[in-house]
């Protein structure tokens, strides 16, 4: 029989529908019957793509005698991190403040009144019945010392993360453009790319900042280990050598073995990099990464109606990675003679170069880019490939992700004028205007149907930067008027006038025993630090004083620690950049407005903004602007414009003149 899991919407909850546990989604139900019954609740957090996950799911959850205990002693509820992210920060940062390091599975034993006071992650089965003991006894014998431990940690949550770390811009721009410098480049791998100690993530927006770093000063180490690192990771096991898409995580220091598991937050974000280094560089390989990882978008990722889904997992057949490795003897038998070329260029050797006699494909750096004959074995290898067991598809639909994902296809159309690009964006966010907005509410996840979740900050603020963008590839003011109608919302319903800062889940959502603010750039930048470069951004193309105020408040009180700690205040520094640096406003007037802007977006000018339009417009950017018989090109500052110009050329020079420090 299924346990109540069976009517949720999301695939990591369906998974657990047959469990023997009792469980419960987070809501009313669970949370009445904890109270009335005066028992702990357990709270289990994972996301489907989670490979520990599913491990302690096989060996505890299905445990008909360890699912006993579960059911007699607590109320337990499942939670999908990336579909109830608020809930995730809220019990993750309990535990981490237990002195227990933070991951998932996570598993936290809460008061009945949903404040934690014990917790950890991933338990084998028979640690996991003791726990599972020991916290009944001790709730039934010491529940005044359990409930004062919640207390005390429910109190230690309620700080506001700005009260601890606030401090206002005390450093001239230049010096602390080269303090943040220097505290990444500590950090620098220089042998394989990428920062110091494995496990490695890519950390996209790290490199992000650096090539605008770049731009500014052009301090050639930078440049180096941002293709010491792209072209590391490119070549690694981590990326997909024969189908495009990055994998989660890199295992080793070298980018050979990765974590298997592909996350859409992931892919789109590096389509973006990829996409801003060939800009910068011209480099091919560059190009390929691109145009592969978005293959590997429409091929297994899309949704038939626009949308893309969330993760595939790192399993197939109950191994890791079992979809994408390869014995000698495999390759050999498809390609006969072709093997040998294939096999030296992939590494791939009769005893294995991973577990199990099974090959990692991954290439050495520094070689020749594939021969045409290559490429072609490598298309036979793919095709068979797809005949495999394919890993599980988290089929759900989430908002954030997906507008990640529209951002970094229209940063792919600017770079190669590729109209399939934009396409593919705007088929993307039509499909979350028809399926998760409703008025001016998002909504957090889709899978068959829109769940009640409704959208958490990020969602928001990748929903505005993709309009974002979209406005400057197509100049459709629609576009504007969307982002503005949903920044207004934003601030109504997630801003907190004390700190200056925007709470992660909206005044309107049921609230948990605290709320909270995001504030650290990590794998995904921060929802606060979004926001900030959207407040920055949309306040000057509508004149918006007010909003562009606010953005820089928030850049300021969090300047000390992107100073400080800039691996985990990348994206802030952007912000700071667009904050602290005059902003070259880029106005194309004229009937081929379309085709100069496409020529002038196809070079790095990251600390711009461009407008553009053949006839008169209501953006006070474009206002007093002529349209006359010449296409013209208006470099401006602050609303004072340089001498107009008639070629893009011209309108390059102008700008990169005043960008370097």
């Amino acid at each position: 029989m299924p346990n109540r899991l069976i009517r949720a919407t999301s695939p990591y909850l369906l998974q657990h529908a047959y469990n023997p546990v009792n469980w419960y989604e987070w809501g009313h139900e669970a949370l009445t019957k904890a109270r009335q019954e005066d028992k702990p609740i357990l709270v289990s957090i994972g996301y489907s793509a989670c490979h520990w996950c599913h491990v302690m799911e096989r060996e505890c959850f299905e445990n008909a005698d360890i699912a006993a205990l579960m059911n007699e002693f607590f109320v337990c509820i499942k939670v999908d991190r990336e579909e109830r992210p608020d809930i995730d920060q809220v019990y993750m940062e309990a535990v981490q403040a237990m002195g227990i390091n933070g991951g998932w599975p996570l598993n936290v034993f809460l008061t009945p009144d949903q404040k934690p006071f014990y917790g950890g992650t991933y338990f084998p089965p028979p640690t996991w019945a003791q726990v599972l003991t020991n916290i009944h006894k001790a709730y039934q014998s010491r529940k005044n010392e359990v409930i004062q431990t919640a207390d005390e940690l429910t109190r230690l949550l309620a700080v506001s993360e700005v009260s601890k770390f606030k401090k206002q811009a005390e450093e001239a721009f230049n010096d602390s453009l080269q303090q943040i410098y220097r505290h990444i480049e500590a950090t620098f791998d220089r042998h394989d790319g990428g920062l110091e100690k494995a496990p490695k993530f890519i950390m996209p927006s790290i490199w992000h900042w650096l090539l605008r770093y770049y731009y500014l000063t052009k301090n050639p180490q930078a440049l180096n280990q941002i293709n010491l690192t792209l072209k590391h990771i490119f070549y690694g096991g981590i990326y997909d050598q024969l189908g495009g898409g990055f994998a989660r995580y890199s295992v080793d220091s070298r980018w050979f073995v990765p974590h298997f598991e592909k996350m859409l937050y992931d892919n789109a974000q590096l389509i973006s990099l990829y996409a801003e280094a060939y800009q910068v560089t011209g480099d091919e390989e560059y190009k390929q990464a691109v145009y592969e990882t978005v293959n590997w978008l429409k091929r297994e990722m899309a949704h038939p109606s626009g949308g893309f889904y969330s993760a595939l997992d790192a399993d197939s057949e109950g191994v890791e990675g079992k979809f994408y490795v390869w014995t000698y003897q495999e390759v050999s038998d498809i390609l006969g003679n072709a093997a040998a070329e294939v096999c030296r260029h992939f590494n791939i050797t009769q005893n294995g170069n991973w577990e199990h006699g099974t090959n990692i494909l991954y290439r050495n750096a520094g070689e020749l880019p594939p021969s045409e004959n290559l490429v072609r074995y490598k298309e036979k290898l793919l095709q068979q490939r797809n005949h495999r067991i394919k890993p599980s598809l988290d089929t759900k639909i989430l908002s954030g992700w997906n507008t990640m994902a529209v951002s970094a296809l229209v940063d792919a159309y600017h770079a190669f004028t590729d109209n399939a690009f934009l396409e593919l964006g705007r088929n993307a966010i039509r499909f979350i205007e028809n399926t998760l907005i409703e008025g001016n509410t998002l909504y957090r996840t889709w899978n068959t149907k829109r769940s009640a979740t409704g959208g958490f900050l990020d969602d928001y603020a990748f929903l505005i930067q993709a309009y974002l963008k979209l406005y400057e590839a197509d100049f459709d003011e629609d576009w504007l008027e969307k982002a503005k109608q949903f920044a207004t919302k934003v601030i109504a319903d997630f801003y907190d006038t004390a700190d200056g800062f925007f709470f992660y889940t909206s005044k309107n959502a049921k609230q948990l025993v605290a709320r909270k603010k995001e504030l650290f750039d990590n794998v995904i930048p921060a929802s606060n630090s979004v926001m900030a470069q959207n407040l920055l951004w949309l306040g000057r193309l509508l004149d918006r004083g007010d909003w562009i105020a606010l953005g820089k408040n928030m850049v300021d009180g969090m300047h000390e620690l992107i100073l400080k700690e800039p691996n985990y205040m990348s994206n802030w520094a952007m912000a700071w950049l667009w904050a602290n640096k005059e902003i070259a406003e880029v106005a194309f007037v004229g009937k081929e407005y379309q085709l100069y802007k496409n020529e002038f977006k196809k070079h790095f000018h990251p600390i711009s903004l461009v407008t553009g339009t053949a006839v008169a417009s209501r953006l006070p950017l474009l206002q007093g602007k002529e349209t006359g018989i010449k296409t013209t090109v208006y470099v401006c500052y602050n609303k004072t414009c340089k001498q107009p110009v008639h070629s893009v050329n011209d309108a390059i020079r102008q700008v990169a003149a005043d960008y370097t420090v």
